[in-house]
């Protein structure tokens, strides 16, 4: 489903935790990482994509999450056209998004990555807000750097965040690595030896 201009509906999911933490997955078999994101369906609201979206890219339901803002307006990128399939080339542009700011209501223990037969990740982490934008494929960067921004205002404020910054700890993050079945300890800091996001080959409407 495109619209006149070439763009496809799509959302973006920035996810908290209590700790201002954001939702950060791995791609399936990459060294890549991003937010959840997935085309809006015919007949379907910004708002009800992004919860259908939520629980077959995260495995969390309505109840798990609460909605904090959303974007205003859409925020396009525009695909180049060696990741396009050839077919689409032409008259398929990118993606438009609407971004929402939720807030893990549930527990970690919750999340489910293998929620349906085609996961998108396969592994996962919370990472600060202001994710690095050198690990986002370079055409996807100036949307996410909108969204969060434009996200920012709404991001509640997290007073136990504080007692870290105090004392001089840093806190601890999980990477949940769901193929291998373990969960280890990892740094809050950016992971920087992460190759870049690189999107699938291919990408086309859907």
């Amino acid at each position: 489903m495109l619209d006149r201009e070439g763009f496809r509906p799509n959302v973006g999911i920035v996810l908290l935790n209590s700790r201002n933490q954001v939702f950060w997955g791995k791609r399936l078999r990459t060294h890549s990482w991003q937010f959840p994101q997935g085309g809006i369906k015919y007949g379907e609201t910004p708002e009800q994509a992004m919860l259908r979206e939520l629980h077959e890219e995260v495995g969390l339901l309505p109840d798990h999450v609460r909605i904090v803002a959303r974007t205003r307006d859409w925020l396009r990128y525009e695909v180049p056209d060696h990741y396009i399939r050839r077919d689409a080339r032409g008259h398929y542009r990118g993606q438009k998004q609407i971004w929402f700011l939720l807030q893990l209501t549930g527990h970690d223990s919750d999340m489910n990555l293998r929620a349906t037969e085609h996961p998108e990740f396969d592994a996962w982490r919370w990472n600060e807000y202001w994710v690095p934008l050198e690990s986002v494929i370079d055409f996807k960067r100036d949307v996410y750097q909108l969204a969060l921004t434009e996200l920012a205002r709404f991001v509640p404020r997290a007073h136990n965040h504080n007692r870290y910054l105090r004392s001089g700890l840093r806190p601890q993050t999980n990477l949940h690595e769901t193929e291998r079945g373990r969960t280890a300890e990892t740094s809050d800091a950016p992971n920087t030896d992460e190759s870049p996001s690189i999107p699938p080959q291919g990408e086309a409407p859907g």
